[in-house]
């Protein structure tokens, strides 16, 4: 049996990615994925967005967990192969406050007794406030816990370090779940796993500047990583899995910062873990990371179990009946996602307004009713243009549910009417006797704007053409529009000779062309350079600057971080990141760079394309 966990960074993302994006279901995917109990941190939705393949992938039995209040934010989800095993019990939270409705009976629950605030020392703030509940760290929708019989799995996705601000509620998280833990061992009894992202490196090998004596100075000071330490050392409850088939594996990261092709270099940290207590190391026959499977910023991280071990006694114990896994298939909890409401047919959803299904059932129906309420029965002649039109109708409308929409159609059996559009509209009192238009009217208001086209308003263009003609020069002009047209030469046809003769008997190739035509070409062509040498100049991109230390074209990015430079652009060093690279001299010791990696070059591009035109300028001088 394989347990795996993975925090695909949005189920929404995940299938963008190959090969994801080649399953049409999610069901496709947990298949590819290709483990029994699979755990998922940050689906970053919410129940009402959830998606019905997402909620009930075929086989699989779903639990989930969502933020309470903030949506398409953290949450945790649990996929178990009903096909191989079933949970007995199932929660959401830590705490033991997060309840369906009706809430769970004490049958129904995993453990008696919860933590409470007071069971643990919390972490003040700033201000020296300590949280007097539970219900902030648990409204996060962070946390999972299922009851395999053999153990209880614990899925969950840490908060992060986002500020300074937010380390007190990652560390009275860390506290609640490990109280949580604590109980489920010493109080109940209990074997525990622990999996998902707890956002923390638990050591120096872990971390991609761990090998920096700066780094490994200071490692421990930060309180997460003390405490983690403690939690998973040699005399605390948990050990770490992975970490313990490869005591001495460098580089098996889990996480990278995709935005600085760190992944390229596997200039990452391991913050994902599975972690059991030891009475279920007998249990473990594997454990490694999967960092070939794209598709979110972490790779997955699994442990495999035994099928059946062979006790010091000599008896031998079967993995099913450890879990209490009875023969055939069995019902989930009933916080399964498959007894929520909006998938049990006992509510209906918004979208079942909106399908195709509810769509057709709705045109049927009013289609009937119409039908019987309209006129007498049309003939035969008019029941055949009424399923021409209708036949028609149903081409060009792409659904029925825009037909559905408006409630005042014209019955089927009616065909339908061409409006047809007046001429112009005429007094009553007006006769209707008609005359010969000559020549000399006026033709009407139509024809003139399409004769006489409205002046348009001047294009980009003419700010690159030559300048305009002198005063003489248009009055010039003018007087000679308003001499008679000359006549008109058709250069494509039979040209006359000079001396006025008849037509020229010379072959097309040999004729002679005028020369006020050529030079009227030849100026053409050349203005037509000219707006597109402008265009050019104007539109041409500028080219990046070079970074100072490897002397490589820089790479742009965009600012994405609230703030007065959100959505500017600027450029930095087109390497990608790695084990000391250059981060500035006010974060990295200048005895510790290594400029195989990205260097701090930086500059705005606005700056960057000042210095182009500059340069331009200068050249063009």
């Amino acid at each position: 049996m394989r347990i795996l966990s993975w925090n695909i960074n949005g189920i929404r993302t995940l299938p963008k990615y190959h090969p994801w994006n080649t399953f049409k279901t999610c069901e496709g995917i947990l298949d590819e994925i290709n483990a029994d109990i699979i755990c998922f941190q940050e689906m970053k939705s919410s129940r009402a967005n959830l998606p019905r393949d997402v909620a009930l992938p075929g086989p699989y039995h779903s639990f989930f967990s969502f933020p309470t209040s903030k949506g398409g934010y953290s949450g945790v989800a649990v996929y178990v192969d009903s096909r191989k095993v079933t949970p007995l019990k199932a929660e959401e939270g830590l705490s033991g406050k997060l309840q369906p409705n009706p809430p769970l009976s004490a049958e129904e629950r995993i453990s008696p007794f919860y933590p409470s605030p007071h069971d643990v020392d919390p972490y003040a703030d700033e201000e020296g406030a300590v949280p007097a509940s539970f219900d902030a760290l648990d409204g996060e929708g962070r946390a999972l816990v299922l009851d395999f019989g053999l153990f209880v799995l614990v899925n969950v996705y840490c908060p992060a370090e986002t500020s300074e601000g937010r380390l007190p509620f990652k560390m009275n998280f860390h506290l609640l779940l490990q109280e949580r833990v604590r109980r489920l061992v010493e109080d109940e009894r209990r074997e525990v796993v622990v999996l998902g992202d707890i956002n923390v490196c638990a050591a120096p090998i872990d971390h991609c500047d761990g090998h920096l004596p700066s780094t490994v100075a200071a490692f421990y000071d930060h309180p997460a990583r003390a405490w983690f330490r403690r939690w998973i050392g040699p005399d605390g409850p948990m050990t770490d899995v992975i970490r313990q088939f490869h005591p001495d594996r460098k580089g098996l990261f889990t996480c990278w910062d995709t935005r600085t092709q760190a992944r390229e270099t596997n200039y990452g940290a391991r913050i994902d873990y599975v972690l059991v207590t030891r009475g279920l190391l007998p249990w473990i026959s594997a454990g490694d990371i999967q960092p070939a499977l794209k598709g979110s910023d972490h790779c997955p991280v699994y442990v495999d179990l035994r099928d059946e071990i062979t006790l010091a006694s000599g008896e031998t114990i079967a993995l099913r009946d450890a879990m209490k896994q009875t023969p055939g298939l069995r019902d989930p909890p009933r916080t399964a996602a498959r007894y929520w409401d909006e998938f049990s047919a006992r509510q209906m959803v918004l979208s079942a307004f909106f399908g195709k299904g509810a769509a057709a059932k709705t045109k049927t129906k009013t289609g009937g009713d119409t039908a019987r309420s309209a006129s007498p029965a049309p003939t035969p002649a008019a029941q055949g243009s009424s399923t021409s039109a209708a036949a028609a109708t149903s081409t060009a409308t792409p659904s029925a549910a825009s037909l559905d929409a408006e409630p005042d159609h014209t019955p089927l059996a009616d065909p339908p009417m061409k409006k047809l559009k007046p001429a112009q509209a005429r007094p009553p009192s007006q006769p209707t006797t008609t005359r010969k238009r000559k020549a000399s009217d006026n033709p009407p208001a139509s024809k003139k704007r399409k004769a006489a086209p409205a002046k348009r308003q001047p294009s980009i263009a003419a700010f690159f053409s030559k300048p305009a003609p002198s005063p003489s020069t248009s009055a010039a002009a003018s007087a000679s529009s308003t001499r008679p047209p000359p006549e008109v030469i058709d250069v494509d046809g039979e040209d006359e000779d000079e001396n006025g003769g008849g037509p020229s008997t010379l072959p097309p190739s040999d004729r002679p062309v005028p020369r006020s035509n050529s030079n009227s070409n030849s100026s053409s062509s050349n203005t037509e350079k000219e707006k597109a040498a402008a265009w050019s100049s104007l539109f041409a991109p500028v080219q990046p600057p070079r970074c100072t230390v490897h002397d490589e074209p820089a790479r742009l990015y965009t600012v994405n971080k609230p703030g007065p430079n959100r959505g500017k652009t600027f450029y930095l060093c087109a390497r990608p990141v790695g084990p000391g690279y250059d981060k500035g001299r006010g974060e990295r010791l200048r005895e510790e760079v290594d400029h195989r990696y990205r260097c701090n070059y930086f500059k705005w591009a606005s700056e960057a394309r000042r210095e182009a035109k500059a340069k331009a300028r200068a050249q063009g001088s």
